[in-house]
């Protein structure tokens, strides 16, 4: 089924963001397989209807998670106008109220929009969501320091360098170490 723009919570002239559905699964798993060389060794999304349905049930229903699937506006890789294809996604991790107001990042492209500039439009997007109806103060992205794409996205929003942490968080049976980057809603608003 196609996906219409007026399911998008906010929209840039080539995507728009949207919650993800159940109904995602087959699309997403497609797309996930297809990219798996581009994935490879910075990110594991799920790759079965299974552990789709684990995956998105987590950010569909837990409520320090959000997640958003980039969705292409003019069509996909197959050229067809308005079919909405995922091209990537963003979630919104660990989000804290109170005090805090703050989430941490995690975000991926298929390969059939890779180097686009979908993402950065996305990421956009998504911190502008995050900042404004989810009323979040400050977002985090942690990033492996050889995943360029990763760092260059980070830097391109407008996020800032806060620091490295040695063996922070746990990916393909390792501890790896990440650098970290930040944006508050002051930040973005001077930017």
């Amino acid at each position: 089924m196609p996906h219409t723009a007026s399911r998008h919570l906010a929209e840039g002239p080539r995507v728009g963001i949207r919650h993800y559905t159940y109904a995602d699964g087959a699309e997403f798993i497609a797309r996930v397989r297809e990219s798996e060389d581009l994935h490879r060794p910075w990110l594991f999304p799920p790759a079965t209807t299974e552990a789709y349905t684990a995956y998105a049930g987590r950010l569909i229903e837990d409520p320090t998670k959000a997640g958003f699937l980039v969705c292409e506006k003019d069509g996909g890789a197959d050229g067809v106008p308005g079919t909405g294809a995922i091209a990537g996604f963003v979630n919104i991790n660990n989000i804290v109220h109170g005090g805090f107001l703050c989430g941490a990042l995690g975000y991926g492209a298929f390969a059939h929009a890779a180097g686009r500039g979908l993402m950065r439009e996305a990421l956009g997007l998504v911190v502008g969501y995050a900042f404004g109806p989810m009323r979040l103060h400050r977002l985090e992205i942690n990033a492996q320091p050889g995943n360029t794409a990763s760092l260059a996205l980070a830097r391109s929003c407008g996020f800032r360098r806060e620091g490295f942490s040695p063996k922070m968080i746990y990916i393909d049976g390792e501890w790896r170490d990440h650098e970290r980057w930040a944006i508050t809603a002051e930040t973005r608003a001077s930017g």
